[in-house]
């Protein structure tokens, strides 16, 4: 496959659609509401409304679903918008994600039925959408930002977190857990040692079982565990650009887990192509649009370097 295609992404989605294209997963981080102009015709993100976005948004996912496997999941990372105080397209509510360059930020103006400094909560206003079109939400996910943007606010904390959504098409879908375990926080000498251990709440006995009030718990030693629902990843600037983008880091998890070897992994979003670079990476094909062919350049260059660690 390995195809990224210029224009709105619903209108290339539903031809792709049409010829029977199929993806396995999407990872996808769309345009935020109200936070950057990005000067082109059409956009997503410039809604006048909360729910003109929402609108918007749901119907991009609709020709996602369309173009996905019957076991096909999303992953959304989506951030936030304050209500300003006074209407503005200034980018001075305080509000930045660490993904842009703050001359070009574009804020939301005042938001009927808000208060002024009203979080707006587009994130779970979308999650619920989507659920509410027919999509399973399975989880939220919290991207952790050790090195968020600097705020000047003094009347509530810096935020430093942002939410990644998983969808599915199907109550069963593909999900290699497997794959994206992550390492025991205990020592295996630790391990050994809890084992061992009898306290009032169970006692061993020799068939290997350790009763506990709550059932019987196998007694093995754990070098990795379940993924946890906080993925701790830093910002990371990309040179090419002028501003951060999509961390590698962060979505490495979300392409192992939606999609096997030779999977095709979708973006809608595609922007400078870090999606596409983590997929061929990591062995899986890609799938993409973008409504602004600036990013052509950039998405070359990634691609390229992402060819030469194969």
């Amino acid at each position: 496959m390995n195809i990224i295609e210029f224009g709105d992404c619903r209108d290339i989605m539903r031809r792709w659609a049409s010829e029977g294209v199929k993806a396995q997963t999407c990872v996808t981080s769309p345009p935020y509401y109200g936070l950057r102009d990005y000067g082109h015709e059409g956009q997503i993100g410039l809604e006048e409304t909360p729910e003109e976005y929402i609108s918007a948004m749901v119907e991009v996912f609709r020709c996602v679903r369309d173009v996905l496997a019957d076991d096909g999941t999303v992953w959304l990372n989506i951030g936030d918008s304050y209500n300003a105080s006074q209407a503005n397209r200034s980018g001075q509510n305080g509000y930045n994600d660490g993904r842009t360059n703050r001359n070009k930020r574009f804020a939301v103006g005042v938001i009927e039925g808000l208060k002024p400094k009203d979080l707006v909560g587009i994130p779970w206003m979308l999650a619920f959408a989507l659920r509410a079109d027919g999509w399973y939400l399975r989880q939220d996910i919290i991207w952790h930002k050790p090195n968020p943007m600097p705020e000047s606010v003094q009347d509530r904390c810096t935020k430093s977190h942002e939410y990644i959504f998983l969808l599915s098409k199907s109550q069963k879908y593909y999900f290699d857990y497997q794959s994206i375990k992550e390492d025991s926080i205990n020592t295996p000498e630790q391990q050994e040692a809890k084992r061992n251990k009898k306290d009032h709440k169970g006692k061993s006995d020799p068939g290997g079982m350790r009763h506990t009030t709550g059932g019987f718990t196998k007694t093995g030693i754990y070098e990795k565990r379940n993924k946890r629902s906080v993925w701790t990843v830093t910002t990371k600037p990309y040179d090419g650009a002028h501003f951060a983008v999509f961390p590698t880091d962060l979505i490495e998890p979300c392409v192992l887990a939606g999609a096997p070897v030779g999977g095709i992994v979708l973006d809608p979003f595609m922007g400078s192509g870090t999606t596409a670079q983590v997929a061929q990476n990591l062995g899986r094909q890609y799938l993409g649009c973008e409504l602004n062919d600036d990013y052509k350049p950039l998405q070359d260059q990634r691609l390229a370097q992402a060819s030469l660690i194969l």
